[in-house]
């Protein structure tokens, strides 16, 4: 029987789930080796044997491991992952909706205002997620490559229900709906958009996010910073359409530095 103490990520997600670190490592040993005893259960899990006995029980009354007393020695082999791990969503699920019910009558919405900040792409994600999925009539975005990646779905079944999309690309992505134009690469350097996260949903609510690996963000039903920031995307979407049907005898009129960010 082995066990290997580098399968770190394993433990802790055990430990999300309300194993202690004793009953996570002595899970695991028993996975890849079973019926085992006690002191070859602490040996594979390298924990003290005082220690096993009582992991073993609490294994034991959460229904993770079963146990068989034979005339020498207890052995001990663990539940099926794919079964202890059913039980768990089934009791997660069923405990998320006793919470809903009784929580959603507590709770009073407040549309103050105020801007409201966090941190964390897959928050930022989330929260963009939820704007995309409960929008109802407009979304104006401001996507990079890697949101339209994890967006894009929710962006399809909003179009797909008949919400208007207005959206700019700051990098190569394509295949997105609704009206889609690319930002001048020029332009999205001088400005930091490269990785910048913009949605603004029916609007009446609005989050901007930036930076992938260390993501800041924030969030208003503010009127006027939901109206901005619509408007920012309106005109974008609005220059590009014109800019399209310049010929080059118009083009050729503007300051070299405007040609430099249309052409780039």
């Amino acid at each position: 029987m082995s066990y290997e103490p580098g399968r770190i990520n394993l433990i802790d997600e055990l430990l999300a789930l309300g194993f202690t670190e004793y009953e996570a490592r002595v899970y695991l040993a028993l996975l890849p080796d079973h019926p085992a005893t006690g002191y070859q259960i602490g040996k594979a899990a390298g924990i003290p044997r005082s220690m096993v006995y009582e992991a073993l029980g609490r294994l034991e009354a959460r229904g993770a491991v079963l146990k068989t007393r034979e005339e020498k020695a207890t052995l001990y082999r663990p539940v099926a992952p794919e079964q202890l791990l059913d039980r768990y969503a089934r009791d997660a699920a069923t405990r998320i909706e006793v919470l809903r019910r009784g929580l959603k009558p507590l709770f009073t919405q407040q549309d103050e205002g105020r801007l409201w900040n966090f941190g964390g792409r897959r928050d930022a994600l989330q929260y963009a997620a939820e704007l995309i999925g409960s929008a109802e009539q407009e979304l104006m975005l401001v996507l990079s490559d890697a949101d339209v990646e994890e967006l894009h779905p929710l962006l399809s079944a909003a179009h797909e229900r008949g919400v208007a999309l207005g959206v700019i690309l700051t990098g190569r992505a394509s295949d997105v709906p609704g009206q889609v134009v690319r930002h001048p690469p020029h332009e999205t350097e001088l400005h930091g958009m490269r990785e910048t996260l913009i949605v603004v949903a029916d609007e009446r609510e609005f989050l901007i996010a930036s930076g992938h690996a260390t993501t800041s963000a924030t969030v208003t039903t503010n009127q006027n910073m939901v109206l901005i920031a619509r408007q920012f995307i309106w005109m974008e979407l609005f220059a590009q359409r014109i800019f399209a049907r310049l010929g080059d005898d118009l083009l050729a009129r503007l300051d070299p530095a405007d040609r430099q960010v249309l052409h780039s």
